[in-house]
Parts: C-alpha cells; structure tokens; sequence
C-alpha cells in the first residue's frame, strides 16, 4: 500500500482524496451559509472596531467640552465665538481707555523740561571763580525760561527771560544766548 500526500490508503490500495469529496458533499446552499457567517463574523469585527472608535472621540470630545457635555461641538463653538467676541470688546475698550491715558500723558510731557542748559562765568571779570551763572530750562515746544544769576562781591541780581519757541521776547546776554543754543542742541 502506498501512501498518498492527499489523504491515506484504502484497504482497496487506491489512495484517498479528502477535497473533492468534501466539495461534492456540500451543497450550495450550505456554501452560501458558510459565507454568510464569515461575512457576518467580518460585519461583528468592523462594528466592534467602529465602537471603539466611537467612544475614543466622544471621550475626545469630554475633554474638550468639559463639564458641559450635554451641548454638542456647535454649540461649544458659537459660545467661544461668544467669548472672544467679548473679550476683543473689552481689549478694544482697554486700547481706546489707554490711547486716551497716553494723549493726555504726552500732553502733559510737552510742557515738562525736556531741554537744559547751565553755562557759568565771571560777570565782572573780577577772578570769582566763575560764580554767576545762566541756566535754560525749555520744553518740548523749545518755550521756557533762561535765569541768569550775577554774582558781584557784596549782592547778587536774578533775571529771567521767557523763551517762545526757541527765541527770547527780551535781548539775551552773550551767556545767555549760549546758553539757549546749547539747551536747544545748536539748533538756534
């Protein structure tokens, strides 16, 4: 008795063949059944992936709704656009209040010493060491006062003379013409 590969020997001596005696046996209705099952049993696979799949994004979903998980992604959407809607009225009210707080600070600097100058000498050439003295103190605008202090061994004189836009209404000194030039950067 030989042995086949396909199946085993018959006391015949003929080997036998499982495959087409299995096919032959089965009807095509049985056949039908049998897909039918594996297509079921696919079906079931693809529905339990599709489950998991499911609750992976509604758990996403938690996360970014939070504790309102009653309202759906639209909802939560046109309440942030709600949100920045008052949040952009609130900076543009904040950008308005500090436009308004910078106009008056800056209006209020134009009238601040933003220039000076101090230039000393000997008035009476009298070898003092240089005690008098003339001081500019101007704005932004170039307006001001240039104070001129003369100091002579027994008294000492104050002037001032007012400064409208870089030139005095009075005759300045020669020191106090230098010292406006230097108070408005050489620019006189």
């Amino acid at each position: 008795m030989s042995a086949h590969p396909a199946g085993r020997a018959h006391p015949s001596g003929q080997a036998l063949r499982f495959a087409p005696v299995i096919a032959a046996q089965i009807s095509t209705s049985e056949l039908i059944a049998v897909a039918a099952a594996a297509a079921a049993a696919l079906a079931l696979l693809a529905a339990a992936a599709l489950a998991l799949t499911l609750r992976r994004m509604r758990l996403a979903q938690r996360r970014v709704l939070g504790a309102h998980g009653a309202r759906d992604l639209i909802a939560h959407a046109a309440s942030l656009e709600e949100a920045f809607a008052e949040l952009r009225e609130y900076v543009e009210d904040a950008a308005e209040r500090l436009d308004a707080r910078l106009a008056d600070t800056e209006r209020r600097l134009d009238g601040a010493v933003t220039r000076h100058a101090l230039v000393r000498y000997d008035a009476y050439n009298e070898m003092s060491g240089h005690q008098s003295v003339s001081i500019a103190l101007l704005d932004s605008n170039r307006c001001g006062i240039v104070l001129s202090s003369i100091a002579h061994r027994d008294q000492a004189r104050l002037y001032a003379k007012q400064i409208q836009g870089g030139n005095s209404e009075l005759r300045l000194s020669p020191e106090e013409e230098e010292v406006l030039r230097i108070a408005l950067g050489g620019s006189t």
